[in-house]
């Protein structure tokens, strides 16, 4: 029923992308001497646009497209989905931490609490109020979040009504805006964070329920994108505005971070596969490979093969990264990820029924 839907890929690997190169200039500007290029190069990544904070909600919008079409009919879907979602996550996860563990005991001797340690074990850390091992995990939370949240709409059968997503969009938009505006805390705008980053993934269900569902228009579509733009600008000023403290996180760079990524995925979701490119699609295939196992191989690289300041240096240094992550990435992709995968499948109930696909839906697919 379900095919991988190449310009989905091709997100993903632009995404992924994004984050990656993020962090290796973090590095570059902030463990090196860049002389007059310093500027030029924190401004890029942290005044204007934070390309990590892009490539994250570009994410999101990509699981908002997904995930909530990923329930299977079968006769038990929650339990199917939750098992899917299960093998999907948590083996690659866990293969990232240990090769974190591992990296950070041999090139940075650093010890975690064991406590620490088996909290980030089960990803739901940031519920119990622990802290993420590494600061990249904070995005699973927001996935486990949206699941749940998806199961509840599922099985209260709002998941795919017409208006649903609309409504979650403007009701956390407006909710939102006015919390940032009228209640100084940090903690509320810390929460209002998190409903942003949802409502951009049930934004990229609009998108869906658009371009192959035809429940929607793009009338609905534009409505929400200025809702959620409106909300992402007023929450990045209250969140991130002041004085720019070369921290990377500045109200216009997380601005521009979340208006961008709403653009850049309604353009490719408006072209379709014509968008899809192939050689980014094979990255965005193993993106979560990726974004877990990237940053470690910068460590490594940046520890052991350092190539060099100035221009030609750091350009080899974020090629090399680049080209070890996917490397990688692939390797825990063939060997853990896609076995993980299928393995779960197995454990899937049967068809609920048989279901008859009209030939304009044939080639749609959750790309999961």
């Amino acid at each position: 029923m379900h095919r991988r839907l190449a310009f989905i890929d091709t997100l993903r690997g632009i995404a992924v992308l994004a984050v990656l190169f993020q962090h290796v200039f973090e590095v570059i500007v902030q463990k090196h001497p860049t002389g007059a290029y310093y500027w030029v190069f924190h401004d890029a990544i942290g005044y204007y646009m934070n390309f990590g904070r892009f490539g994250v909600v570009l994410f999101f919008f990509v699981s908002g497209f997904v995930i909530p079409f990923s329930f299977p009919d079968s006769a038990t879907p929650v339990r199917d989905f939750t098992i899917s979602r299960f093998f999907r996550l948590y083996p690659a996860y866990w293969t990232s931490m240990v090769i974190g563990l591992v990296t950070m005991q041999v090139l940075e001797a650093n010890a975690y609490p064991l406590s620490q340690v088996i909290a980030n074990v089960t990803m739901l850390q940031t519920f119990v109020n622990i802290p993420n091992l590494w600061i990249f995990y904070w995005t699973l939370a927001i996935e486990l979040l949206f699941y749940v949240g998806c199961t509840i709409l599922f099985a209260m059968g709002l998941l795919n009504r017409r208006f649903t997503a609309v409504a979650i969009v403007i009701a956390a938009a407006l909710v939102g805006t006015a919390a940032a505006l009228l209640i100084e805390s940090r903690t509320v705008s810390s929460l209002m964070e998190v409903g942003l980053n949802l409502s951009a993934m049930f934004l990229g269900k609009v998108i869906r329920d658009t371009v192959i569902g035809g429940k929607l228009r793009w009338p609905h579509v534009t409505v929400c994108t200025v809702f959620y733009a409106i909300f992402a600008i007023t929450l990045a000023e209250r969140r991130f505005g002041g004085v720019y403290q070369e921290n990377f996180f500045y109200s216009y760079s997380i601005g521009s971070a979340y208006v961008c990524a709403a653009l850049v995925f309604i353009a490719f979701a408006a072209f379709g596969e014509r968008m899809a490119w192939r050689s980014m699609a094979f990255v965005g295939t193993i993106s979560y490979s990726v974004y877990l196992m990237s940053p470690f191989v910068i460590v490594w690289i940046h520890r052991l093969v350092w190539l060099g300041d100035g221009p030609l240096g750091w350009a080899a240094f974020a090629a090399l990264v680049a080209a070890l992550s996917i490397l990688v990435s692939w390797s825990t992709y063939a060997f853990i990820e896609k076995p993980s995968i299928s393995f779960g499948q197995r454990f899937r109930s049967k068809r609920r029924r048989a279901v008859v696909l009209e030939p304009a839906l044939s080639a749609q697919g959750a790309a999961e």
